[in-house]
């Protein structure tokens, strides 16, 4: 007798999910495959290099509100008043003319000549008004007096050609930088920093440089330093004396 009664029938025909109609077999593995991701490990295209942005040119630096305050050439403002200087570097050469006409050799020596004889003349008067009884005198008080009375004229003329110029041209305004002589020609001294003239800077032009400086070096060598200090404006670029040169400064038309 084939199998007991409680024993299941072999799969095969007859049995349970053979055939048409029946369950298939179960699965080992009833979940569905996982597919496979690509492989990305390879070598990746370079990222795009950035782009720069479009040019644009910097903002003019802003105006100071004080209207009066002094800007400097770049800034496309005005020289300080009274000074001096070159148009802005890269637009023209460094001989290029001044923003301030410059004054001409003949101006300078008239101006020259009308303040030697604001000077000179009341000298002169000094000088005989002093010396112009010596005459009447001995031979011995004659000397003496005319040796006191020539020291007391030195000293007077001395002291009057130290504070002329110093004195005048430290006015304020307009007629800062001007004897007698440059207010009377229309010209005036400026400094090349545009500052104003003191009496000391005046000073300082006026009698170290333009008179005992060139009074000391023509001691060393007669007449050469008075007459290139004189006549050097009429070859310099700029219508420069040797002692405008030291002074850092120019003459101007005012």
């Amino acid at each position: 007798m084939e199998g007991g009664s409680g024993s299941p029938p072999p799969f095969g025909p007859g049995s349970p999910g053979y055939g048409p109609g029946g369950s298939p077999p179960p699965d080992e593995n009833p979940y569905p495959p996982v597919p496979r991701q690509p492989d990305r490990s390879g070598p990746q295209s370079p990222a795009p290099a950035p782009v720069a942005p479009p040019y644009s040119p910097p903002e003019p630096s802003p105006r100071p509100e004080d209207p009066g305050a002094p800007l400097s050439p770049g800034d496309g403002g005005q020289v300080p008043p009274g000074g001096w200087q070159q148009s802005p570097i890269g637009q023209t050469s460094r001989t290029s003319a001044p923003r301030a006409p410059l004054a001409s050799w003949g101006s300078r020596l008239a101006a020259y000549l009308i303040d030697g004889v604001i000077i000179g003349v009341p000298a002169a008067i000094l000088f005989f008004a002093l010396l112009g009884g010596v005459s009447g005198a001995d031979d011995v008080g004659k000397w003496v007096a005319a040796l006191f009375g020539f020291l007391a004229w030195l000293l007077a003329v001395a002291i009057v050609l130290m504070v002329y110029a110093p004195v005048l041209m430290a006015r304020g305004g307009t007629h800062n930088g001007q004897t007698w002589g440059k207010q009377l020609m229309g010209i005036r001294a400026t400094r090349n920093s545009g500052q104003e003239w003191t009496f000391g800077s005046a000073a300082l032009r006026e009698v170290a440089l333009k008179n005992v400086a060139v009074l000391l070096a023509s001691f060393m060598i007669p007449v050469i330093p008075w007459f290139l200090n004189f006549f050097w404006p009429l070859w310099d670029d700029e219508n420069r004396a040797l002692h405008d040169m030291a002074a850092e400064s120019h003459v101007v038309k005012a």
